[in-house]
Order: structure tokens, then sequence, then C-alpha cells
């Protein structure tokens, strides 16, 4: 760092990545600040600098603090990690200020403090002690937690479509699965068979209350998703023009499984067809008979593009967001996707753009895959989006990492 860039950021202030500390902080509220950071995306400590700003500069030898730093953070902070340390010289006349720089960190680390961990999360310019909740969020993005296997309290076999689960086994994994339905003498072992085929492909787990279908299996094949699961669905409106409106043209709650059934029209779509179904009474141009035949003449987005970024945002959204549902926005002069939940393990825009893959939802993707929906490539953002807006009509999509969520932007 350059003594022009050190008091650049001096002057902003504090922020979500900055943190202003003079050098004789002890060596626990120093780590609790190296984790916190850590934790959130990364960001520097820079010793020798008051809160209001000014620098103060350090007092210990700059071998003894920078051994002091190193210390603080392999003995405090579990798992320990190594910063990038620093001094600029003369940030001050006189006086230096050293610069500690922490990536974000691949594990979620803790204050380790009287044989007890405890972590911390920075939420602006303030350090606190992680919710369950925000515990959960950082374990997940960091690949350590998949909330997909995670079993649903009250949701037994009952909650699941049997007859889509056989038609999943049987016509595309092409294996031996128990019948969907049996005599009445026959259910309590119809019921185990399930029960044992369900839990070894992870789409049923034990938990406190039994044998329950985990977060995946509800999604891909529940009756009734939402009962358990509020999040799991789609929110779609469409607007007279090219901004939020309350007079919608339209404004649905989709709601179902992921996966379709075979042969049964209508409640037998998976999400991704009814959400297309949905875009396309409002990006298509009827007119005219052909054989007495309404025919479509035009449509204003590229059908593949828009089913890949539906499917997106189903497979890799975060589902320990309850709040909200995937948002699905059609305008006169584009269409909005907004998936909850940031992007796992650091991905960015440029690097999803260019196809780099990181799945949250290892087996949501695998039996998303298994029907056909994404290549085996895992390139649908570069090969399907990119490329097929560019073809369509030459616009480049929008993708943003926001706070909490991951916009795409398709325009017409």
């Amino acid at each position: 760092m350059t003594l022009t860039g050190l008091l650049e950021i001096i002057r902003n202030g504090e922020n979500t990545g900055i943190e202003f500390k003079r050098d004789d902080i002890d060596n626990r509220a120093f780590a609790k600040e190296i984790v916190a950071l850590a934790n959130q995306r990364g960001g520097r400590l820079l010793l020798g600098v008051e809160d209001d700003g000014t620098i103060s500069g350090i007092t210990r030898p700059i071998g003894e603090l920078e051994e002091w730093v190193m210390g603080a953070c392999r003995d405090k902070i579990r798992p320990e990690l190594i910063p990038f340390f620093e001094v600029i010289r003369d940030a001050s006349p006189g006086k230096e200020v050293a610069v500690v720089t922490v990536e974000p960190g691949y594990a979620v680390h803790a204050l380790w403090h009287n044989q007890h961990r405890t972590y911390f999360i920075r939420v602006g310019t303030i350090n606190r002690e992680a919710s369950h909740e925000e515990l959960e969020q950082l374990f997940q993005r960091r690949g350590n937690l998949r909330v997909e296997l995670k079993p649903v309290s009250g949701a037994g076999l009952d909650a699941l479509d049997l007859d889509r689960l056989a038609d999943y086994f049987g016509r595309i994994r092409q294996q031996q699965h128990p019948a969907p339905r049996e005599l009445e003498s026959e259910v309590s072992r119809l019921r185990a068979d399930w029960e044992a085929l369900l839990v070894n492909t992870e789409l049923m787990a034990r938990g406190e209350s039994g044998i329950v279908s985990t977060v995946a299996g509800l999604l891909l094949f529940g009756k009734n998703p939402n009962r358990f699961l509020p999040q799991a669905g789609v929110d779609a409106v469409a607007y007279p023009g090219a901004a939020p409106d309350y007079q919608a043209n339209e404004r649905t709650a989709l709601r179902g499984p992921m996966v379709p059934l075979q042969g049964a029209p209508g409640l037998g779509e998976g999400l991704v067809e009814r959400a297309v179904t949905f875009a396309l009474r409002h990006v298509s141009t009827e007119t005219g008979l052909e054989g007495g035949v309404r025919r479509m003449i035009h449509v204003d987005f590229p059908i593949e593009v828009l089913r890949e970024a539906l499917v997106n945002a189903l497979v890799h959204r975060d589902y320990l967001l309850s709040a909200t549902d995937i948002q699905f926005s059609i305008f006169t002069d584009r269409i909005e996707i907004v998936s909850p939940g940031r992007p796992p393990n650091g991905i960015t825009e440029a690097r999803m753009i260019a196809g780099c893959r990181a799945a949250r939802n290892q087996l949501i993707k695998d039996i998303m895959r298994d029907y056909g929906y994404l290549e085996h490539m895992g390139m649908g953002i570069p090969r399907k989006i990119v490329a097929g807006m560019r073809v369509f009509n030459g616009t480049e999509p929008g993708l943003h990492v926001e706070e909490e969520s991951v916009r795409l932007v398709l325009r017409r």
C-alpha cells in the first residue's frame, strides 16, 4: 500500500471493510476485529489510527508488533489465519501506521478464548456475535453446511409425491423402486421400502421426529413444499411499464415441486414450466388464425435463455433465507430475476460470466440435471444466457451480486 492510498482510506473513514485501532489494543480485542473482517468480505485493520481518523502512530518496534499480530492470529483465532502485515512510514510526520490485511475466509473463523469459540460478523462498522441463522449462512457460503440435506420436521413420506418420485426413479434413473401405490395390506412394507430408498439417496433423513424429508426432497418432489418451506416458490409479476407499479398486468405466486410429472399437464408441470408459461403470456404476440387456431408470431426473449435463468435461480438460491421467494419481474423493456442469497465461496459476477462453478445445492443441481434442465458442463451462464442474448438481440445480460441476492437483467 502506498502512503497516498493509506491517507485516502483514512480520509474516507471506517466502513464494513476498514477498522481503525490504537496499537495498545489487547490480543483478544484485536482477534475479534480480525475474525469479523474475515467472516465478512475481508478488509484492513489500521493500527495507529484513532476512531476519528487522527494518526497517533504505532508505539512498539515494528518487528515486535508484527510478531504480536501473527501470534494473536495464531493463538486467538480458530481456525488460525495468516494476515498480510505492512507498515507505512511517515503517515504523519514521524509517525507510522501498521496495516493488517485479511482476505475473505474460506473457513468460518471464531475468537478462541477460555477454551471457547465465539463467532463474530461485521455489520457496517460494528462487530457483533453472529446469531444462529447468520452462522448457518456463513457456514453455507463456505461450503461447510449443506442446507438442502437438513431434515424438515413434520414432513414425513406423506408430504412427498410418490407418483413424481416413481417417475424419477423409473423413467429418469431407470432403477428399481417401490410402487407408488399398493394394496392396503402392503402399506407398511411399501412405506419402509420408500423410506429406505429415499434416505439412501438423501431425499429423506433421520430427524428428531423420525424419518422425514430433507429440504431438497421437499423442494423437488413435495406435494406442497410451501407448507413446510414458505420460501419455496417464485413470485411472478408483469408490469405495464418500465418501473414497478401497484397496478400490475398480472401478479401470481407460483408454487409446487420443481420437477414435472410426465403425462400430467397443468398441475404436473414443474416450477420452471409454470414460470415460462407465465412469461409467454407477457413477452409474446399472438395474431391471426391459422386453421382456426391462434398462432404465436413473435417472442421478445429467447425461451431457452429464460428457462436457463429460471433454473439457475431455483438451483442456486439460498434456502436459508426464508423471508422471500425468487422474484420474477417482467417490464416493458426488460426481465429481472432476483435469487435470494449471495453466491457461495466468494463467487463474483465476473467469475460467473466466465463459467466458474460452485454449487450451493449440489443434490438439487444433480437431480435437475437428470431431468435435462442443466448441461453436464455447468456452463449455462456463459454458453446459454450470455451467448443466447447476444445472438438474439445483441444485448449483454446484467448480472449483479447484491447484499443478499443475485439479480439477473435481460433486456428487450
